[in-house]
C-alpha cells in the first residue's frame, strides 16, 4: 500500500505542477490583455461610441442574431453527438438541446466552462440516470468536436489568408502558412488514426471508444458550422469600412476566441476584445468597439439570461410536480390515534 502511494505521488506532483503552469499562463494572458486593452481604450470617445451604437442598422442586428441562434442550434448537436457516442441513444434530442444550450450559455459567461458547463450538464442529465462518468465523457466528446472544428477552420483559414494570423502573432507569412500546414497535417493524422480501426482511450469505467473516421468527419462538420455561424455574426457587426473579407475576420475571430478561452476569463472578457482590437487596427476604434459590445449582448448576455430563465422555470415545474398528492377523503391520523388503531385491530 505504501509502495502504491509512493508510486502515485510523482503523478500527483506532476499534475499539480501542470495545473500551476496552466494557471500562470492563463493569468499572464489576462494581465497582458488588460494592459493592452487599457492603452487602446484610454482615449476612447464615449460620444462617438454611443453614436456608433445608435447608428447600427436594426436589420444588421436581426441578421447577426439569426447567425447567433444558428450557432447555438449547432451547439445542441455537440451534446447529441456525444450522447450517441457514449451509447445513450435513449436520451431525446430535446434534453440534449437543453443540456447543451444551458451549459454553454452559463459556461461562456461564468468562465472555466469545463467545470461550470459540466455542472449544468450533470444537473440536467442526472435526472435521466447519467452518472458523473457519463457527463465527463459527454464533456470530453463535445470538447473534441470543438477543437476539431477549430483546428480545421484555423488551418484552412490561415493557409488561405496568412496575413490575418500575422495581425495577431506578428509572424512572417511563410511561418503562418507552415503552422497552418502543421495543423492540417495533425488533423489528417488523427482522422487516419481513428479510421484504421476502433480506438479506445481511458481505463475501467472511464474507457471511451472514440468516433471512427466517418463520424469524426461529422464532428468536424459540426464544429465548422458552429464557428462559421459565430464568425458570420461578428462579421455582420463589423464597421462597413474598410471592407475586410469574411475569411480574414473569421481567422481573427477564432484566434481571439481561443485566446479568451485559454485565459478562463468569463466570456474571454478583456482578452477576446483586446485581440480583436489589436488585429483589426484598420477600423475606427469606437466603431469596432460598438460591434464587439453588440456581439457580447447577442452571444453572451441574452443567451445567459434565457438559460437562467429556462433553468429556473424547469426547477419550478419539477419541484411542483414532485409534491406528494394528499387524498382529501382520508385526513391524516395523528401519531397517537394511529398507534391505538394498530393495537385494537382484530386480525
Amino acid at each position: 500500500m505504501l509502495t502504491s502511494e509512493r508510486g502515485s505521488a510523482p503523478g500527483r506532483t506532476r499534475n499539480f505542477a501542470f495545473s500551476r503552469i496552466g494557471f500562470a499562463l492563463s493569468l499572464a494572458i489576462f494581465l497582458i490583455a488588460a494592459f493592452v486593452l487599457y492603452h487602446i481604450l484610454r482615449d476612447i470617445n464615449p460620444r462617438a461610441l454611443l453614436a456608433a451604437l445608435k447608428a447600427t442598422d436594426p436589420r444588421t442586428l436581426i441578421i447577426a442574431a439569426c447567425f447567433v441562434a444558428a450557432g447555438y442550434l449547432t451547439l445542441t448537436f455537440y451534446d447529441l453527438f456525444a450522447l450517441r457516442t457514449i451509447g445513450r441513444a435513449d436520451v431525446p434530442y430535446r434534453v440534449a438541446a437543453l443540456g447543451s444550450f444551458t451549459s454553454y450559455a452559463v459556461g461562456h459567461n461564468i468562465g472555466a466552462s469545463v467545470f461550470s458547463g459540466g455542472a449544468v450538464r450533470y444537473h440536467i442529465y442526472s435526472k435521466l440516470g447519467l452518472s458523473v462518468v457519463d457527463v465527463t465523457k459527454i464533456c470530453f466528446v463535445a470538447g473534441l468536436t470543438f477543437w476539431l472544428g477549430n483546428v480545421t477552420v484555423l488551418g484552412l483559414g490561415i493557409f488561405y489568408a496568412p496575413e490575418a494570423a500575422r495581425a495577431i502573432d506578428q509572424l512572417p507569412l511563410w511561418l503562418n502558412r507552415a503552422f497552418a500546414l502543421l495543423l492540417l497535417a495533425l488533423l489528417a493524422a488523427y482522422v487516419a488514426w481513428v479510421w484504421i480501426r476502433p480506438r479506445v482511450i481511458g481505463r475501467d469505467d472511464w474507457r471511451l471508444r472514440l468516433p471512427g473516421g466517418p463520424l469524426t468527419l461529422v464532428q468536424i462538420a459540426i464544429g465548422i458550422i458552429d464557428l462559421s455561424c459565430c464568425a458570420a455574426a461578428m462579421y455582420m457587426l463589423m464597421p462597413a469600412q474598410p471592407n475586410l473579407g469574411f475569411v480574414t475576420i473569421a481567422v481573427i475571430f477564432v484566434a481571439a476566441t481561443l485566446l479568451g478561452f485559454a485565459s478562463h476569463a468569463p466570456g474571454g472578457l478583456g482578452v477576446f476584445d483586446a485581440a480583436m482590437l489589436v488585429a483589426l487596427w484598420q477600423f475606427q476604434k469606437e466603431d469596432l468597439l460598438a460591434g464587439l459590445l453588440l456581439f457580447r449582448l447577442l452571444y453572451y448576455i441574452i443567451p445567459f439570461v434565457i438559460s437562467l430563465a429556462i433553468l429556473g422555470a424547469r426547477e419550478c415545474v419539477l419541484s411542483h410536480g414532485s409534491r406528494p398528492l394528499v387524498r382529501a377523503a382520508a385526513p391524516p391520523l395523528s401519531a397517537a390515534s394511529e398507534y391505538v388503531r394498530e393495537r385494537t385491530d382484530v386480525p
